[in-house]
């Protein structure tokens, strides 16, 4: 997708993007037909778990002696990429860093492939843990196990560390992790995150952390090895937010992670940067109160109505698509589907369906208050599903059927765009 930058008029930077979850709890078990085997099967987790409890323990003591002891010792291309990849995290504030061995896919005599999920937490940022999946090869010798090789699992992805070295940078709500970007982009966009945090707690006054973690990569094709996703689906898209969305209430959401296109972003002026994280850091915000019964349209609409919020923008400069649709007679008939905001379909359709939401949203805020809005948000996030949620909520937050917001929202865009 080419980028699409600000509106030659200063309207709307039109580069919708939409928050892109992580799967990051896949769980392995290896299959046994005796109770010898689970048995054993029991122990070698158990062995190896000792060897990871050392790991982690030497990489938040910063010890590269003790993380490499751990390593097979002739894997020598492993042993120097590891001395590597703990250096790129000499600068990064671990709170705590952890393996669990979720299983063992493949073990024959002094061999075993396991499948482990590596959990960590930046120290004063991170409530809960963002979990990474690993497929780890070991060899055994005597007692103990060694790490043979260490790779992401399957469907999984890399961490900002694994493309360099860290760059940290600390602003008053945000730390930016940048790899081969400037210090002075990366502060700028930290300044840009501390104004983003005052305004989406503002329009979002539910608790949150109002502490935000931006990962800056050196370029999309980076970005989209963070995000384990073709580059082609991230060319134009500025920014986007990872985290796993809430579960109605079962447990907190996982740590999120703010994750910056250089090339895109660079392209937007400050209007439009400014624009991009606050969109961006309305989902860290929402994250708790979002969930599978959580339309896209909801999602993406309230966070660009908390973006566009306290800017002075008339609304044909922020939905130019969608205005010039309502002006030809194309009123949408009907709200966007999940679908309508793939990054691969064409670009005026995805922006009209960012449009829309966004109307959406503002309709909402002002014709029954923004506490009703955020109010209908959490709502429909509560819902044990997505059959029904909307229903529900509008009936009991805001009094009306889907049917009749719609036909609403259909006459809110003849009048504020027509």
């Amino acid at each position: 997708m080419a980028v699409r930058g600000r509106d030659a008029r200063g309207g709307r930077p039109r580069l919708p993007r939409r928050a892109a979850g992580l799967v990051l709890a896949v769980l392995l078990t290896a299959s046994a037909c005796s109770a010898p085997a689970d048995a054993d099967t029991s122990l070698t987790v158990r062995e190896i778990d000792a060897t990871l409890e050392r790991r982690a323990a030497a990489v938040l003591a910063r010890d590269p002696a003790g993380y490499l002891d751990a390593l097979a010792p002739d894997a020598a291309k492993l042993r120097a990429a590891q001395r590597t990849e703990l250096a790129n995290l000499a600068d990064v504030p671990l709170k705590s860093w952890s393996y669990e061995v979720k299983g063992i896919t493949e073990e024959d005599g002094d061999w075993a492939t396991a499948e482990v999920e590596l959990r960590y937490r930046i120290d004063g940022y991170d409530t809960a843990p963002v979990a990474a999946r690993r497929t780890l090869e070991l060899m055994r010798d005597g007692a103990r196990w060694y790490v043979s090789a260490d790779r992401p699992a399957k469907g999984a992805s890399d961490q900002l560390w694994h493309q360099g070295e860290v760059e940290v940078v600390r602003g008053a709500h945000s730390l930016v992790l940048g790899v081969g970007r400037p210090e002075e982009e990366l502060r700028q966009i930290a300044d840009t995150v501390d104004l983003a945090v005052p305004a989406v707690s503002d329009a979002w006054p539910q608790p949150w952390a109002r502490r935000v973690v931006v990962h800056v990569p050196d370029s999309v094709e980076s970005m989209a090895g963070l995000l384990g996703s073709p580059e082609t689906s991230y060319r134009g898209i500025a920014a986007v937010t990872t985290g796993e969305a809430g579960t109605t209430g079962e447990r907190p959401a996982l740590a999120d992670r703010v994750i910056v296109n250089p090339q895109a972003y660079a392209s937007l002026g400050s209007f439009g940067q400014r624009v991009v994280l606050t969109h961006e850091t309305t989902h860290v915000a929402t994250r708790t109160s979002t969930s599978t019964a959580t339309p896209v349209w909801l999602s993406e609409g309230f966070a660009d109505w908390a973006a566009y919020r306290g800017e002075d923008r008339t609304p044909d400069l922020i939905a130019p698509e969608l205005t010039g649709a309502v002006r030809a007679g194309d009123v949408p008939a009907g709200l966007p589907d999940d679908k309508d905001f793939g990054f691969d379909g064409d670009p005026a359709e995805l922006a009209r369906a960012y449009e829309s939401a966004w109307m959406a949203c503002e309709l909402i805020a002002e014709r029954w208050g923004r506490e009703k809005l955020t109010a209908f948000y959490a709502a429909v996030g509560a819902h044990p599903g997505r059959d029904g949620a909307v229903e529900q909520a509008m009936g009991s937050v805001l009094s009306t059927t889907p049917e009749q917001f719609t036909a609403d929202w259909r006459d809110y865009l003849s009048t504020r765009l027509g």
